[in-house]
């Protein structure tokens, strides 16, 4: 598959390296010299120095044969633009395009007549949803919906006093009906667990159930405590900020923002309806103290330095905050911010990584999510009558190591599958794998098999 992406700034180097390890066909475009010298020290791939607007550039990188452009670069007009010429020059090829300004997301200007654009990525947007979601199941960190919320891949922690610690997965068959562990994080292994693996203390694992398990389970199996968010503390007002606080409004919770913009605080003031404004500096410690950070149950670092984050979900935590989340930029930091102790990190460039997979997956692919590290993935995907995982039971179907079905969804069901489970056409199902077996499975199921 040829893909062609325009912008080598984080997002767009991302994808490009995403892709290229996967051996995608990969073109890179960018008018800055030194991000196209940053690609070619780094990845094995075709870059190109230049506008991607020029029509010239992008006949130059073969777009006539190219299955997707990607644009991503800062400027939502250029995006726009370059995906606008890629549909006069093919008009077949799939479009996506990375939008920041919101009077374009709230438009009607993506009607396919018009712009031909086949994807919008909002990056912030994404990112904005997962902290809600992080905001609704305190003690977890990371939250990934599936089939319109009704399942739930949670990633929690083992501590030293959990009752799970020390169990084997096989010694939990009073619970297999209820969640499934689909992959385990430990240290900086992921794998995809079987019945005779046993569960660590500082093991991250995620977990695949029911939405209305959620509760039960986190009480009553890890023990965990459910009260409902009432305050957060936002530091940073940029757009992702705001729309966490537009969003915590309609959920009636109390909401701080904290921002050293003046002009925008002020213009935020007026956006927002309950929301207290507040023109500071986020690292001030008297500042925090005296807007009562130890009553807030979660602060949410979005400004746009990442050292700066750090250091207030840090200095949140020492002041007696319940929780933080912090936005971090570059992926290379996150095992360093892990170890920490900052409770969970967002990042843009997961975000944007995950809405471009789903397109990029052969077959009937609905939705893709990157888990911790990236080296595996969470999978929503329609099963189709010509498969061969369907009207037999799963133990027969010899899903290779490495990956699991972690949930089928047939109407108003939602099954957690055994060896014996059915999978039938049209099932919606949510499967884990890591990253080196998806290949695998591409090349084992296209054939008879099309929903990767």
């Amino acid at each position: 598959m040829k893909t062609i992406i325009v912008g080598a700034g984080e997002v767009g180097f991302h994808i490009a390296q995403r892709l290229s390890e996967e051996r995608h066909d990969v073109i890179l475009i960018d008018k800055d010299p030194n991000k196209i010298k940053r690609v070619n020290e780094n990845l094995d791939i075709q870059a190109l120095l230049g506008p991607g607007t020029s029509a010239h550039l992008l006949k130059e990188a073969g777009i006539t044969a190219a299955s997707m452009l990607v644009a991503v670069t800062d400027s939502d007009e250029v995006n726009l633009v370059a995906c606008m010429i890629a549909r006069k020059l093919n008009p077949v090829m799939t479009k996506v395009a990375r939008v920041r300004n919101d009077e374009y997301l709230d438009s009607n200007l993506f009607d396919r007549e018009l712009l031909g654009i086949d994807h919008i990525i909002s990056p912030e947007l994404v990112m904005v949803r997962t902290i809600i979601d992080l905001l609704e199941v305190p003690g977890a960190s990371e939250v990934i919906d599936f089939v319109e919320g009704r399942v739930k891949l949670i990633g929690l922690t083992v501590s030293k006093d959990s009752p799970l610690k020390g169990v084997r997965l096989s010694s939990l068959p009073s619970l297999e009906e209820i969640f499934l562990v689909g992959a385990i994080v430990r240290g900086n292994t992921v794998f995809i667990p079987r019945g005779q693996d046993t569960i660590h203390e500082g093991d991250l694992v995620y977990l695949v159930l029911r939405r209305e398990d959620v509760r039960s389970v986190l009480s009553n199996v890890f023990k965990l405590k459910q009260d409902p968010v009432s305050r957060v503390l936002i530091v940073g007002a940029g757009q992702a900020g705001t729309e966490l606080a537009k969003a915590l409004e309609k959920k009636k919770i109390t909401v701080k923002i904290v921002d050293k913009d003046a002009e925008k605080c002020s213009a935020l003031a007026e956006t927002l309806e309950r929301t207290i404004v507040i023109n500071g500096d986020g690292t001030d410690r008297d500042l925090l103290l005296e807007e009562n950070i130890g009553e807030m149950d979660f602060v949410v670092a979005l400004t746009e330095d990442e050292e700066n984050n750090v250091f207030v979900s840090l200095l949140a935590k020492a002041l007696g905050a319940g929780r933080t989340i912090t936005r971090i930029s570059k992926l290379s930091y996150l095992p360093i911010v892990s170890t920490l102790g900052i409770d969970m990190v967002v990042n843009t460039r997961l975000s944007a990584v995950r809405a471009i997979l789903q397109n990029i997956r052969k077959g009937k692919v609905i939705s893709v999510a990157p888990l911790k590290g990236e080296y595996a993935e969470a999978i929503e995907a329609e099963a189709l009558d010509t498969s061969d995982i369907v009207n037999v039971p799963l133990s027969k179907v010899g899903f290779p190591k490495g990956a699991i079905l972690g949930t089928v969804v047939r109407g108003e069901q939602v099954i957690i599958p055994r060896g014996d489970t059915v999978v039938l056409p049209g099932d919606r199902l949510i499967i884990m794998a890591l990253r080196n077996v998806i290949p695998k499975l591409e090349k084992l199921l296209t054939v008879k098999l099309e929903y990767f």
